[in-house]
């Protein structure tokens, strides 16, 4: 009887222990949802940032008409009724290539995300954790990358593997990484001294789960903060390879390229260039006034 009194009170404490931990969780998204709303910049661009992903995924339902079919006879039709951002060269819906383009930006954006952020970690992390010889390797090596403008950096990347919209996020990832790498280094730095840290070293901790356990949580949010706003860049940069070729390719619908194609018949078609502008537009500014919110909420100074 005294056995199984003492272990439901084990799993009691266990239970208890597990519903405070959700519990605070909870508490610590809502509070955050709370200073969202409280910065009407911020919110307006979540809002954005949330109508693009909704746009991407239901796609098929809210676009009117196949986005690659040619209607030759219908071509550099303006917005009407029927098609409400008018139509190209080709007599292909512009509203209906615009609606699946946000599929082309977010997937861009979403790959290059997945793979900067922990390439960007460790080469920081571990230059900022194991310091010396290591730390000026990899940091003169992010140098080199920083010492690019990144549009170019990313045009040379992009015309040596081919056009192509994998070869584009490749592109696009080798010059977004240092930043990151930079930061997580610095965040590095602040903790490596720090007095858990040195408790799990002594109790034997490797530095894989010391990165993984103590610093990965604490660099979390600045790491999150940086790849927000570095959106807006990725998107620009997107966009700026499918204009000159190097990104999506015909007939695959992408902002820059069909801004691109409407360079001949801006006169006479303004919205083949002016639509997928503004998209480009809005949903960079989108991520950066996200970003700047999130790092205002997320800053412990004001908390």
């Amino acid at each position: 009887m005294a056995t199984r009194y003492f272990n439901d009170l084990h799993n009691w404490l266990i239970n208890e222990e597990f519903s405070s931990t959700r519990q605070a969780r909870f508490h610590k998204a809502y509070v955050l949802w709370l200073n969202l709303l409280a910065n009407p910049l911020a919110f307006a661009g979540f809002l954005v940032v949330l109508a693009l992903v909704l746009v991407a995924a239901f796609a098929p339902l809210l676009a009117n008409h196949d986005p690659i079919a040619q209607d030759l006879t219908t071509a550099l039709r303006p917005p009407s009724a029927t098609n409400w951002f008018g139509t190209d060269e080709f007599g292909r819906d512009v509203y209906s290539r615009l609606v699946y383009g946000a599929r082309t930006t977010l997937y861009i954006s979403i790959l290059v995300t997945i793979i900067v952020a922990p390439i960007g970690f460790v080469i920081g992390a571990t230059a900022g954790y194991l310091g010396g010889w290591i730390d000026v390797v990899l940091m003169r090596i992010t140098d080199i990358f920083l010492s690019f403008p990144s549009l170019v950096l990313a045009l040379a990347f992009s015309a040596a593997l081919g056009p192509g919209i994998e070869n584009a996020v490749i592109a696009i990832a080798l010059t977004v990484w240092p930043p990151i790498a930079r930061l997580a280094r610095a965040e590095t730095l602040t903790f490596r001294a720090a007095d858990f840290v040195v408790a799990a070293e002594l109790q034997g901790a490797g530095m894989g789960r010391i990165l993984l356990h103590h610093i990965v949580p604490l660099c979390a949010p600045s790491i999150i903060i940086r790849l927000t706003l570095n959106m807006s860049s990725v998107i620009l940069t997107a966009a700026g390879l499918g204009f000159l070729g190097l990104g999506a390719q015909p007939p695959m619908p992408e902002w820059g390229a069909m801004a691109a194609s409407g360079r001949q018949y801006l006169l006479d078609a303004w919205w083949l260039t002016t639509v997928p502008g503004i998209a480009i537009l809005v949903v960079s500014l989108a991520f950066n006034l996200l970003g700047d919110g999130l790092r205002d909420i997320m800053d412990p100074r004001n908390a």
